[in-house]
């Protein structure tokens, strides 16, 4: 009988004496191969006699082969069949989606009320109020928030958008007046004026920005303000039959009003600025790129005369901020990059770009380093910098301006040219004027004065706010002397010691935090207006010193980072109203004074840097640090830009505009030169050497055989 082993791995008798006798069976273990990983007659002598010390012959070729092809075989299923699933599954979402995207519902049976065509009249020139829009009719939650405190925000810039991405829904029932209907990434618009960038990159529609509050946009521009009545006055265009455009008014009702309509550029009563372009939207930055082609496109015609396509080629900038300098450094990217590729050399020849600045720097916000690299840059790249000089007048040909001369009197010199962007500060919007002018106590020339609270002084409190390039924080302290002494003169004797002086900083704090930097030296500050040393402080002393400390406070910045900041301040603040009525009701505060003091502090302005981009080139100005250089910092400068766009799709088309130039920018540019040089002289070898240098980048190339 067979052991147990032997019969199980099915081995025969005969088989068993030829292993026992010590004969080879390789050839009968070659060709009987029952199982493909380990070979028969092997299994079976390690089971009788013993492990094998030699070693085991390869599979025979067609066991491999056919091996092979099976697994082949087995993965391509797989692929294929997974293929045909994900594609079964995609084909089925898309067709979910239009099934539930493009429906009837609403369509049918929709109510319309009769307010809702014909609204009410009244107020004090009888002008319809809509205090509800055709869509409260349509859908319950929209019906629902008809109920809620209504709140209207003039505006659609940073400011009206970080409060519309800060509430929450369902608190307020919501609407918008601006003249556009979208939100524009203004830092960009100097981009977008020559093309780095396209228009559609850095728009966002306001409609969907306010969709998820279930909120309403009036296209329209804000007149007038009656806050008696709590009525807005709007102007809005409505289009006839026959295509024209018929001018009406109506009152927008609100519960609280936000005032964001930004800014226009200052014209300092310089005559002719009908002749200059303006970057404040999207139709500026659409103007201003049509006029520089046309410029080039004229300057290129052979029947053009020589002053005259000097003429064309000249492109004056009239202020240097951030607007003007990153406008220059655009331009001159323009006509480096593109200009050499696609139009005549003499045009690149004759190109001249001027920078008319009435201090004696540029950018002179920012550090004096910051200042002193731009200005550097510029000068490297040829760009003209008339800093100390006055604009005087802008015709349609030339521009006038008056600088002091080598002898120290002024003089009055000219520019030709067919461009002339005007950037010389900010002014008021006539609303934001109209507004000033309806409240007595209003001086400021810029903008809306507020208080700490972003509320406008003068009108009721609660009711209307302002924020942005329309408003600055009141920096006055001694206009609050009397209420401050009341508050801290504990003993009533008419003076300020010392322990109550503490008391009165804190009160100062809290009033106006801007002016706590001015503050940090208490004791430095008491001692130094005492002036009679008897260890307390009257009134014209305390006056005295409140007012410097005023003068000494500067004012916020007309910055999209400021608005941005107060924009969502506000919006959290509206949000902490809405959850905590009920208490402010019971409480009996609810509608008074005390109501934006009781959920929220006064806001404070957290200073993230300023940038700038000047030609293949950026600069931060961080505050106590500064930041500059070349190509990485200009990187830094579009990762910053980047980051704070709107949406994902303004992100993804800004990548894809930034990554579209790369093909025509420095890099491109090499690259043909490298080529035209292999070109010419045949060499087989070529080391590309980048230098990265503090005025931009530059490529220097060297050849070996």
């Amino acid at each position: 009988m067979l052991p147990a082993a032997a019969r199980r791995a099915g081995c025969s008798l005969g088989h068993l004496g030829l292993l026992r006798a010590g004969i080879s069976t390789r050839p009968l273990r070659t060709q009987l191969r029952p199982f493909p990983e380990r070979d028969f007659f092997t299994s079976a002598r390690a089971l009788v006699v013993g492990p094998s010390t030699s070693q085991p012959l390869p599979p025979p070729p067609r066991a491999t082969f056919l091996k092979r092809a099976r697994t082949v075989a087995r993965y391509s299923f797989y692929l294929l069949g997974s293929t045909v699933v994900g594609a079964a599954v995609l084909t089925s979402a898309i067709f979910l989606h239009d099934a539930f995207t493009y429906t009837d519902r609403h369509i049918d049976g929709v109510p319309v009320s009769p307010l809702a065509l014909n609204p009410e009249r009244g107020g004090p020139k009888n002008l319809p109020i809509l205090r509800r829009l055709l869509s409260d009719y349509e859908d319950t939650d929209n019906s629902d928030l008809v109920e809620k405190p209504h709140l209207v925000i003039v505006g659609g810039g940073w400011g009206a958008v970080g409060i519309l991405n800060t509430l929450r829904p369902g608190d307020y029932h919501v609407t918008v007046v601006s003249p556009e209907t979208y939100t524009t990434f203004t830092p960009l618009l100097p981009s977008a004026a020559v093309g780095t960038v396209q228009l559609r990159s850095l728009v966002e529609p306001l409609r969907k920005i306010i969709a998820r509050l279930h909120g309403h946009l009036v296209y329209g521009s804000a007149m007038d303000l009656v806050m008696s009545e709590r009525l807005l006055e709007v102007e809005v265009n409505r289009i006839q039959g026959d295509g024209s455009k018929v001018t009406e008014r109506i009152y927008v009702p609100y519960d609280k009003l936000v005032i964001a309509v930004g800014s226009t550029s200052s014209t300092h009563g310089v005559p002719g600025l009908q002749h200059c372009f303006q970057l404040k939207t999207i139709k500026d930055a659409r103007k201003i790129r049509q006029r520089i082609l046309d410029n080039f496109e004229t300057a290129s015609l052979p029947t053009t005369t020589p002053e005259e396509r000097k003429r064309l080629l000249s492109f004056v900038v009239c202020g240097g901020g951030p607007t003007g300098v990153e406008a220059a450094a655009e331009i001159y990217d323009l006509c480096q990059e593109d200009v050499m590729n696609y139009y005549p050399k003499i045009c690149r020849e004759e190109v001249s770009i001027h920078l008319i600045q009435s201090r004696e720097h540029i950018l002179n916000t920012y550090s004096e380093a910051i200042s002193r690299y731009a200005e550097n840059k510029f000068l490297h790249d040829d760009i003209d910098l008339i800093t100390s000089a006055r604009v005087a007048a802008v015709h349609d040909d030339r521009v006038e301006y008056s600088i002091r001369g080598e002898d120290g009197k002024r003089e009055t010199r000219s520019i030709p040219t067919n461009f002339v962007l005007w950037s010389t500060g900010i002014a008021m919007n006539p609303f934001t004027e109209r507004v000033s002018n309806l409240l007595p106590n209003q001086v400021h020339k810029k903008a809306i004065e507020t208080d700490a609270h972003l509320r406008v002084k003068g009108a009721p409190v609660g009711e209307v706010y302002a924020i942005g390039d329309a408003s600055t924080i009141e920096t006055s302290v001694v206009s609050y002397l009397l209420e401050l002494v009341d508050e801290a003169d504990k003993n009533k004797d008419g003076k300020i010691d010392y322990d109550e002086w503490e008391i009165m900083v804190n009160r100062i704090k809290a009033r106006i935090p801007m002016a706590e930097s001015q503050l940090q030296q208490v004791r430095e500050l008491f001692d130094l207006y005492d002036k009679d040393a008897d260890n307390s402080l009257t009134l014209n002393e305390l006056a005295v010193l409140l007012q410097e400390i005023g003068n000494k406070i500067t004012a916020l910045p007309a910055t999209a980072q400021v608005a941005s900041q107060q924009g969502k301040y506000l919006g959290k603040k509206f949000t902490k109203l809405a959850k905590q009525r009920d208490v402010l009701i019971m409480n009996g505060v609810a509608d008074g004074p005390g109501a934006d003091e009781a959920v929220s502090g006064p806001f404070k302005y957290l200073h993230l840097g300023s940038l700038a981009y000047i030609g293949n080139a950026a600069v931060f100005d961080l505050g106590k640090m500064s930041f500059m250089g070349g190509l990485a910092a200009m990187y830094a400068w579009r990762s910053v830009y980047w980051s704070e766009q709107v949406s994902s799709r303004t992100r993804a088309l800004l990548m894809i505009d930034w990554i579209r130039r790369m093909g025509q920018g420095p890099v491109a540019t090499v690259i043909q030169a490298m080529k035209m040089y292999l070109h010419r002289t045949g060499h087989r070898g070529l080391t590309l050497r980048w230098v990265w240098a503090d005025a931009g980048s530059h490529a220097h190339f060297s050849t070996g055989r």
